[in-house]
């Protein structure tokens, strides 16, 4: 299998801009980039999903460069709908700062910043020197800036194609970078470069998309749509990533394993058989979050976000430490209890339960657990000797329902 194979059967293009870049690709020895603005201090899996593919190009002969837009960040690239927020500078900067480490550690390749070049552009040769190439018709056809001529896009969000196109002619022109890869909401931006090097330069250009990874809603993943799995594991941990992965929707399972890992055909056929005969195993999920959890933070971070995952909600959980129990269930509600204070209470003060008429229901039911030991005895005290490392304590009411109390 080729490498263009290869990427087309993993879903991994969605459009090229020339047939020639087919046999480019399979022979190896191109300059491409790929890039992202540094509007947060991480990037999320939807960036993983895109500059992933700057590894497998890397593996075929190619060379990466990984640009962090720290002018274009400034702008902002528009959204279909409304105006990005504008961030202040020196946001950008530290942004910039904290992508720079997090793409060199996770993709260990060249990462250039597009302010380099762009800073000392004054407006008027800004005006002259790329301006004069661009048609208003032929921006006004763009994808991005159609859907906002209702609700009305600024200049300044209008100028971002051509800050863009700007990139990919001085990426051609310094390191002889002669393809742009990226989502396909880039394309019109791509596009926009391939023609102002072919008009201010008379050479070919190529560019490559490929489709957004979504999530279960179709929705594309990022800090703007809410539903960003940050790659900072302060911000994501891998007990959350892990846990996203082993409950993905088996429709996606395989999708994701073609798109996220580097896991051969063979190999990602018996795991949709596997999901297929017997989809409670999660097989498939286990090994896509072992994959993609290894690749960003390593395996010892893997292993420790397994051990969470299958001590956590069992009788193990005895064996984590406070620490990883309370890192693990931030997004828990949380509350303080006293030592030495009776069931009933701790329900009924912290919401777990409306009444005493139900916390007595709920614990004579069975239905009350501390650290996932049955709790029936409506005279029960909750106390220290209860907690992990005395301090922990994880109430489940009911099949489903969780809530994290801390010794006070």
């Amino acid at each position: 299998m080729t490498v263009y194979e290869d990427l087309k059967w993993r879903g991994l293009i969605q459009d090229i801009s020339d047939e020639a870049l087919i046999e480019k690709l399979n022979a190896g020895g191109l300059t491409f980039y790929i890039g992202t603005d540094p509007t947060a201090s991480s990037m999320h899996i939807g960036h993983y999903s895109s500059f992933l593919i700057s590894k497998r190009l890397a593996k075929a002969g190619h060379h990466p460069l990984l640009l962090i837009g720290g002018a274009t960040g400034l702008i902002g690239d528009p959204k279909p709908t409304s105006e990005r927020p504008m961030i202040s500078k020196e946001e950008v900067l530290k942004n910039y700062e904290g992508l720079k480490k997090q793409a060199e550690a996770i993709f260990g390749f060249e990462v250039v910043n597009n302010y380099d070049w762009i800073k000392d552009i004054n407006v008027l040769d800004f005006l002259r020197d790329y301006g004069k190439y661009f048609n208003i018709n032929y921006m006004l056809a763009k994808d991005k800036v159609k859907s906002r001529l209702e609700s009305g896009i600024t200049y300044a969000e209008f100028s971002y194609m051509i800050l863009q196109a700007l990139d990919f002619l001085h990426l051609f022109e310094t390191h002889n970078c002669t393809l742009q890869v990226a989502g396909s909401d880039q394309w019109g931006n791509i596009t926009s470069g391939i023609e102002l090097i072919r008009k201010k330069l008379d050479k070919t250009a190529y560019g490559m998309v490929m489709p957004l990874i979504t999530d279960s809603n179709g929705v594309k993943f990022g800090k703007t749509e809410g539903n960003a799995l940050w790659l900072d594991k302060n911000k994501t941990s891998p007990y959350e990533l892990y846990q996203y992965l082993i409950n993905l929707e088996d429709s996606l399972i395989i999708d994701y394993l073609k798109k996220l890992t580097f896991l051969e055909p063979e190999e990602i056929a018996e795991y949709e058989q596997k999901n297929k005969e017997h989809p409670e195993a999660r097989e498939a999920h286990r090994r896509l979050a072992q994959e993609i959890i290894t690749d960003i933070h390593g395996v010892e971070e893997f292993k420790r976000a397994q051990k969470i995952s299958e001590s956590l909600f069992s009788d193990k959980i005895w064996q984590l430490s406070s620490a990883e129990v309370i890192s693990s269930l931030k997004d828990l509600p949380t509350f303080n209890i006293k030592d030495n204070e009776n069931i009933l209470d701790v329900l009924v003060n912290n919401n777990i339960c409306s009444s005493k008429r139900e916390a007595r229901e709920m614990v004579t039911g069975n239905a009350i657990s501390i650290n996932n030991i049955k709790i029936n005895d409506i005279n029960t005290l909750v106390n220290s000797k209860m907690a992990i490392e005395e301090k922990v304590i994880l109430i489940k009411k009911g099949k489903k329902n969780y809530y994290l109390g801390i010794m006070a």
